[in-house]
């Protein structure tokens, strides 16, 4: 699942996405308005942690003209700025949710989380395949009563090929998912999640197997 994270204050923005990509998040990282509102705009973004203050275009700005575009995207804005008006303009502007700095990062995961279980109204909780069952909002994976412990990454693909159960996904697309753009690693990483997902699928006798697709990527069948 991959996030957008706006913020211009470099050493937070740093210390953000490293949690965030701790938790499984891929972590899209820039410090500019007019950067974020492409980028946010290019869509595949779970939700969008947006500051106010940047430089470019300020987050207002930014979460207005995505709504004006009509982009669903769930955005939390966070910012230094306090005072009701700021809240009331954040949320005026389209925004989901409203966090003043300094924060606390557990409330602030909480509430992404939140963000996006809203944000996926349409779209099954859960995703089954056999008795294999992963929930993306609740970040768990289990095979019949049996609870998976799964690394970040793992759980990451997993979820990637549970999406799309029974068709055929390409290494790339499972890279672009799962890892963050600025991954300049080998794509054949994804080998390596894959078989560990495969040593842990059979242990649990799971009535599901993810498959090879020579040439292309991967398949999760029941």
């Amino acid at each position: 699942m991959r996030l957008l994270l706006v913020e211009d204050e470099a050493r937070l923005a740093r210390s953000l996405s490293r949690g965030l990509r701790a938790e499984g998040y891929a972590v899209d990282v820039t410090g500019d308005g007019l950067a974020g509102l492409e980028l946010a705009r290019a869509g595949g973004h779970a939700a969008v942690v947006l500051d106010l203050m940047l430089p470019g275009l300020n987050g207002f700005r930014v979460c207005r003209q995505l709504r004006q575009d009509g982009n669903p995207v769930p955005v939390l804005v966070l910012t230094a700025k306090n005072g009701e008006y700021d809240e009331a303009e954040a949320l005026d502007s389209g925004a989901d949710d409203f966090l003043s700095k300094p924060f606390s990062y557990v409330v602030l995961t909480a509430r992404l989380r939140a963000l996006i279980r809203r944000g996926t109204t349409g779209r099954p909780a859960a995703l089954a395949v056999g008795d294999l069952t992963v929930d993306p909002a609740a970040r768990r994976c289990t095979v019949g009563s049996t609870q998976l412990r799964l690394t970040a990454k793992e759980f990451g693909v997993l979820e990637c090929l549970a999406r799309r159960p029974d068709q055929a996904v390409p290494k790339a697309e499972i890279l672009g998912a799962v890892w963050d753009h600025a991954f300049q690693g080998d794509l054949n990483i994804v080998e390596v999640y894959v078989g560990a997902l495969r040593r842990k699928l059979q242990a649990a006798r799971a009535r599901c197997a993810i498959e090879t697709v020579r040439g292309l990527g991967y398949r999760l069948t029941p």
